[in-house]
């Protein structure tokens, strides 16, 4: 059996965001806070849970995956397939989103409650080898924190660069499973992991279902398509720049060799008075100052 992709945000959501899988998501959040020296949560609400209704070829469906703690603090998971760019600043503007929209409800500055953005990306982004990295608001030199309100979290799935280790308990087990480990790795796994087990048994629902293939193929050819998109208007843009650019290019010659040509024959007008003068018998120090001409051009002249 061919499993479907859990990298696919349609299939993602469809494990972590389905009501009868909320303790999948607690178990695999809490894996994420203590990789980050967090406590644990002890609940989690779903705001945004999957439904049939949502459609993977609507534009306006939202695969993330919202969710709040008993304390209040907000959630927000995205799964990215393809590198959509500029990461850093879309991270921060629907963070900003996130936690301005909840002045809608009390409208008190007093009551904003903390905002987590949790990035699963399939791509390298950030300048490090770590897997899972955490940004926080702190000052420079000191480190002492701001405020507690944002964090962020990057988890980017290439940098994983070690097998099923049997034993070895932690985060890494859920990312080994997103980021397609071979099924006979599973028991090493879930033997790690107890709670993946739901997870894999989801997938592999998913997997033999033919509604969800369906949905699940439609999903991939919209990003797939989405993101070939994207790359032909780059490329269409840097072929547009480098001809611009080779036409600029060839007017500053052009204007470059017509600017030599004049000072040159400015040159020779100059070296020609200069030879009559001096045959007319005039010192060379006058010369020089008739014509503008330097010391080392007037001497080429008797050379």
């Amino acid at each position: 059996m061919e499993l479907l992709d859990p990298r696919v945000d349609f299939v993602f959501k469809r494990i972590f965001a389905s009501e009868n899988n909320k303790d999948v998501l607690l178990a695999f959040l809490n894996r994420i806070f203590m990789d980050a020296g967090d406590l644990p949560l002890e609940e989690v609400v779903l705001l945004n849970p999957y439904t049939d209704k949502d459609d993977p070829l609507d534009k306006q469906a939202i695969f993330d995956i919202w969710a709040k703690s008993v304390d209040g603090k907000l959630i927000n998971i995205e799964m990215q397939l393809f590198n959509k760019y500029d990461i850093e600043k879309r991270t921060l503007y629907y963070w900003s989103k996130r936690y301005a929209g909840q002045l809608q409800v009390s409208g008190k500055y007093m009551d904003l409650k903390k905002c987590v953005t949790i990035n699963i990306l399939n791509y390298k982004v950030l300048p490090n080898e770590h897997p899972h990295s955490v940004f926080h608001l702190r000052e420079d030199v000191s480190g002492a924190p701001l405020s507690d309100d944002i964090e962020i979290h990057f988890l980017e799935l290439p940098k994983l660069n070690q097998p099923a280790i049997p034993g070895e308990r932690g985060l890494v087990n859920w990312l080994l499973f997103l980021n397609g480990t071979h099924y006979s790795d599973w028991e090493v796994l879930q033997m790690n992991e107890p709670d993946l087990k739901k997870a894999m048994e989801t997938l592999e629902f998913l997997s033999q279902d033919s509604e969800a293939r369906r949905k699940y193929e439609d999903r991939q050819k919209f990003l797939l398509d989405e993101a070939s998109q994207r790359d032909g208007a780059q490329r269409e843009g840097f072929a547009k720049g480098l001809e611009e650019g080779r036409a600029a290019g060839m007017e500053e010659g052009k204007a470059a060799g017509i600017a030599a040509g004049r000072a040159e024959g400015e040159l020779e007008a100059k070296l020609e008075i200069a030879k009559n003068l001096l045959a007319m018998g005039m010192d060379s120090v006058s010369v020089q100052q008739a014509t503008g001409l330097t010391e080392e051009e007037l001497k080429s002249i008797n050379n």
